[in-house]
């Protein structure tokens, strides 16, 4: 969804990361778990593989970028704040640029962009 967004190298493990959320927060796209227990479970473990995916194919910046994405959406989720989208937008944009690059970064209304807003508002709201 938010890999068309990023560097190629990383679109399996930006993908993966986003699926572990999809499965906390939303409607995930390839899994239909039992239970709440076991969606949790499961979007740790994709969370996990698709960092070990992008540390493999690019830098720390870019592991430690969506550590910090994982870690604001989270606080947005328990807050009940907007922004979590654009923060994926953002990040997925600059990534292994660091947070100064994303935090300069703002939608630019490109059908890429806004493809995938609009996509990640349909999965969790």
């Amino acid at each position: 969804m938010f890999s068309p967004l990023a560097e190629e190298r990383y679109a399996l493990g930006l993908e993966t990361i986003y699926e572990g959320y999809l499965l906390h927060y939303g409607n995930p796209r390839l899994f239909a778990p039992a239970d709440d227990d076991t969606a949790l479970l499961l979007g740790d473990y994709l969370y996990a593989h698709g960092l070990v995916r992008v540390a493999e194919a690019g830098t720390v910046e870019a592991v430690a970028d969506l550590a910090a994405l994982i870690s604001l959406c989270a606080r947005l989720r328990a807050d009940g704040l907007p922004g979590d989208g654009e923060a994926w937008a953002a990040t997925a944009a600059t990534l292994g640029e660091g947070a100064v690059a994303r935090s300069a970064w703002a939608a630019d209304g490109s059908e890429p962009a806004e493809r995938a807003l609009s996509a990640h508002r349909r999965r969790v709201g």
